[in-house]
C-alpha cells in the first residue's frame, strides 16, 4: 500500500486529493499546523475524516518537517500548504512568502537529507504568469508575478526545479489555473458570488459588492484538477505542467451565470465597490493545457458555466439542510 502525505489537507484541494488517493488504495496522512484543534471540515464534508491519519507539522520549521517525514515515511508528498489568498497576500506579504517559499524549501531539503526516493508534488499557480493577455500561457511562458502570493509561488517553483536538476529529486510543480468547488470558503470571490446569489434567491435583500468585473480567468472544477496532481507523480520522469480548461471568462460572465442559475438578473443585485480593487490585478488569465493532455492524458471536462451550476446546486442543497446559512 502506497503512503501519501498531503501538506495542507484541510483546504479544498487537499480534501479532494485525499478522497482520490483513498479511492486509489493509498494510506493517506494529512498535516496542518495544529492537527489537534483543526476542524478539518472539508474532510468531514466528504465523509473521509476517519480514514485519514493526521499530524501536526509546521512547514517553516525544518525539524518539524524532518520529524513527520521520518515518522510517516511517505512514498509521495503533495505540498498544497501555505497562505492561499492573492488578496490577503498584499496585507500579509511576509507570512505569505515564508509559508510558501520556506515551507517548500524545507520539504525539498528534508527529502534530500533523508536520501529516500520520495516523490514530491508542489502546488504552483497561474498567478506566476501575471497578465497573459491574448496568448495562453504554457510551460515555457516567462513568469511576471504581480502580487506577493505570485512572487512566493514563483520562488517555490524555481526551488523545485533547482532540487530536481541539482540533486535528482523526483519533484514537479503543477501550474494550476483557477479551480473551484463547493469547498471554497467565502473569502474567495467565486464562492462569495455563489453564496450571495443563493441567499438572495432565498429572500435576502442584501447587495453583492464586487471589484473589477472585467478581469478574465480560466475557471475549472477542483476535483478534476487533483487528478492531474496524482498523474504527475505516476510518470517515469518528473516534469512541470500547466493545468487549465483552455477557456477564459470574465468575472461578469461568472456572476451572470451564478444569478441566472437561480433565475435572477445580476444587474439588480450587484454593486461595484472600488475599495475591493487590488493594487495590481491581472486583466487576463489564460492557460494552455496541451502538454498535460499529451503527456498525462488529462483534459478538463467541466468549463466555467458547468462549474458555476454545480457550485450553486451544492449551495442550495446546503440551504435546505441549514436554512440559517441562507438568510
Amino acid at each position: 500500500m502506497k503512503k501519501a502525505l498531503i501538506c495542507g489537507i484541510s483546504g479544498q484541494d487537499g480534501a479532494y486529493l485525499a478522497q482520490l488517493l483513498l479511492n486509489q488504495g493509498y494510506s493517506v496522512c494529512g498535516s496542518s499546523r495544529d492537527a489537534q484543534i483543526s476542524s478539518f471540515r472539508n474532510l468531514v464534508y466528504l465523509a473521509i475524516r476517519d480514514q485519514v491519519k493526521l499530524e501536526s507539522m509546521a512547514l517553516n520549521d525544518f525539524r518539524s518537517v524532518l520529524q513527520v517525514l521520518t515518522k510517516i515515511q511517505p512514498d509521495e508528498i503533495y505540498n498544497l500548504a501555505g497562505q492561499s489568498s492573492v488578496g490577503l497576500s498584499f496585507e500579509q506579504p511576509v507570512e505569505t512568502l515564508e509559508s510558501i517559499t520556506t515551507g517548500t524549501l524545507n520539504l525539498l531539503e528534508a527529502i534530500r537529507f533523508l536520501g529516500v526516493p520520495i516523490k514530491l508534488y508542489n502546488a504552483g499557480s497561474s498567478e506566476c504568469f501575471g497578465d497573459t493577455g491574448e496568448t495562453a500561457a504554457d510551460e515555457t511562458t516567462p513568469f511576471r508575478p504581480r502580487s506577493p502570493y505570485a512572487v512566493a509561488k514563483a520562488a517555490a517553483f524555481w526551488e523545485v526545479a533547482n532540487y530536481r536538476e541539482a540533486y535528482g529529486l523526483f519533484a514537479c510543480s503543477g501550474i494550476l489555473f483557477n479551480h473551484e468547488s463547493p469547498l471554497r470558503p467565502e473569502r474567495f470571490v467565486t464562492q462569495k458570488i455563489v453564496a450571495a446569489a443563493c441567499r438572495i434567491a432565498q429572500g435576502s435583500t442584501e447587495q453583492l459588492y464586487l471589484g473589477n468585473m472585467q478581469i478574465q480567468r480560466d475557471w475549472g472544477w477542483a476535483p478534476e484538477y487533483v487528478e492531474a496532481m496524482y498523474l504527475m507523480l505516476q510518470q517515469e520522469q518528473p516534469d512541470d505542467y500547466v493545468i487549465a480548461t483552455g477557456e477564459s471568462s470574465s468575472l461578469e460572465e461568472f456572476v451572470a451565470a451564478a444569478f441566472a442559475s437561480v433565475d435572477l438578473d445580476w444587474r439588480h443585485h450587484v454593486v461595484i465597490d472600488n475599495s475591493l480593487l487590488r493594487p495590481t490585478d491581472l486583466a487576463v488569465g489564460r492557460g494552455n493545457p496541451v502538454k498535460a493532455k499529451n503527456k498525462l492524458g488529462w483534459q478538463a471536462k467541466y468549463k466555467m458555466k458547468q462549474v458555476v451550476q454545480m457550485m450553486v446546486e451544492a449551495k442550495l442543497a446546503q440551504c435546505i439542510l441549514y436554512p440559517t446559512t441562507c438568510t
